[in-house]
Parts: C-alpha cells; sequence; structure tokens
C-alpha cells in the first residue's frame, strides 16, 4: 500500500511540472540564440519603446463587445465604443436607430510567427592579423546609422488598423520588444571579443533579428442598433484576407563571425 501511495504521489508530481514544461518548450523558438546580443544599453539611438496595452472597454462598450457575432480585437474600434454614450429614455418603447460605424478590420487570427535571426545586415567590422604572431581581439563598433524598416507583405484596407493588432500578438506570442521600425546608431559598440588568430583575417558580421507573422485578418460592416433601451452591434459584409508582416526586434543584434587566411 505504502508503495502504491508513492508511485500516486510521483504521477502527480509528473502532471504538475508537465503543463510549464510543454509551455516553455513552445516558446523555444523565440529565444534568442547566444550569437544574439542586447544592445539596449549601448545603443547610440534611443528607440522609443512600442507600449500597446489592451484598452480596457466601458461598461458599454463590453455590453456592445458581447453583442457582436464577431470576436472584437481593434484597439481604434474599442477606443471609439468607449467614447460612445448612449443614455437610457424612459419613453423609448418603439424607438429603432441603425448608425453606420464603418468598415473596420475586427480582429487578426495568428497562423504562424517565427523569428529570422538574420533578417537585415547592418554592419561589418574586420580586422587583419595576418602579420601577427598572437592572436589580435576584435570588437563590434557600428560604423553607420542603420534603420531597419519592417512592413506589411500586401497591401490591405485600414493598414495602420492592422499592424497594431499584428504587433501585438506578435508580442504576445514571442515576449519580444517589437516595433515596425527600429535604428542602429551610429558608433554603437559591445564589449564582447572575437578572437582572431595569427596569419588570419577576422570578420565580424552584425545582422538585425526580426519577426516573420502570417494570418488573417478579418472585416466587416460595423451597425450601431438601437431598438427602445436596448443596444447592440451588427456585423454584416463579412471577409477575410490573408496577411504577412515583418516585425524587427529592437534593439538585438546577430551576430557571425568568420576567419580566413585570404581577404573575403
Amino acid at each position: 500500500m505504502r508503495h502504491i501511495c508513492k508511485v500516486f504521489t510521483l504521477a502527480l508530481l509528473l502532471l504538475a511540472c508537465a503543463g510549464p514544461f510543454r509551455a516553455e518548450a513552445a516558446n523555444q523558438g523565440f529565444r534568442p540564440p547566444k550569437s544574439v546580443l542586447d544592445i539596449s544599453k549601448e545603443n547610440t539611438y534611443p528607440n522609443p519603446t512600442q507600449d500597446l496595452p489592451r484598452l480596457q472597454p466601458s461598461k458599454l462598450a463590453a455590453e456592445l463587445l458581447k453583442s457582436s457575432p464577431i470576436s472584437i480585437e481593434n484597439p481604434d474600434l474599442i477606443r471609439i465604443l468607449n467614447e460612445t454614450s448612449v443614455s437610457n429614455a424612459p419613453l423609448a418603447v418603439g424607438y429603432r436607430a441603425k448608425v453606420y460605424l464603418g468598415q473596420w478590420p475586427l480582429n487578426y487570427e495568428s497562423v504562424r510567427t517565427a523569428v529570422n535571426w538574420e533578417y537585415q545586415q547592418i554592419n561589418r567590422n574586420y580586422l587583419d592579423n595576418r602579420g601577427g604572431k598572437d592572436y589580435q581581439h576584435l570588437r563590434y563598433n557600428q560604423e553607420t546609422q542603420r534603420i531597419i524598416q519592417g512592413g506589411l507583405t500586401a497591401r490591405i484596407n485600414r493598414a495602420e488598423d492592422v499592424k497594431k493588432m499584428m504587433l501585438l500578438k506578435a508580442m504576445e506570442k514571442t515576449n519580444l520588444p517589437l516595433a515596425f521600425q527600429t535604428v542602429i546608431g551610429y558608433g554603437t559598440k559591445h564589449s564582447r571579443v572575437y578572437n582572431v588568430a595569427p596569419k588570419h583575417l577576422g570578420y565580424l558580421s552584425a545582422y538585425a533579428p526580426a519577426v516573420n507573422e502570417k494570418g488573417k485578418v478579418t472585416f466587416g460592416e460595423v451597425y450601431l442598433v438601437l431598438k427602445g433601451n436596448k443596444r447592440s452591434l451588427m456585423i454584416k459584409n463579412v471577409t477575410s484576407q490573408g496577411i504577412g508582416a515583418w516585425i524587427p526586434v529592437q534593439d538585438h543584434v546577430s551576430f557571425g563571425f568568420m576567419g580566413s587566411r585570404t581577404p573575403r
């Protein structure tokens, strides 16, 4: 009996650990490899932090969102609903109205998220040690300011709204600092050392990483419907469109080092 209790206790411990372990394994692809360094402290250009918190809907907005037959995640549309005010009228029996709020991208469904740690080359340093007898140290030094620009991979209506939803979803999935534009300033350096052997040239290439986000955007015409004292949303002419985006990782650089006896 005592043996059975021990086995049962061990099984419970394994089950308790299984969930976090699976979640951690699922995020392995978003962890920066050792070749990627965070240069937020060293970057001579102060990139603004992307702060896109999810809006908390007001009481009326929450009521309207709950009435919608299709999930609404667009922060700009939620902001408009937050600013909407409809007073209760005691003599509103029989009152009907339908207000057209426009065609909106309602939500974004992520299908695939991947990171290209060498999305765009931004710098190359080299050291010539062909005449040396000892190892020489090569360090990263950004020789020109570089602007890394992301964007959508296709044209789409209300592109800025779509970009915000895709950025939010990609930040949630990767837990990386993302922005559609980031800058690596001139003169940015890092203390990591790469050793160049005697009779060799050393080449240190630097790359800006970026997230490739792919998914589907749902559009619809949004109406505010008033029937007496009841308020609700009606969605008509619903369509979907596939979309992709490249979103740079802020203040991160991926390095590739190579030694060679001949110039490259």
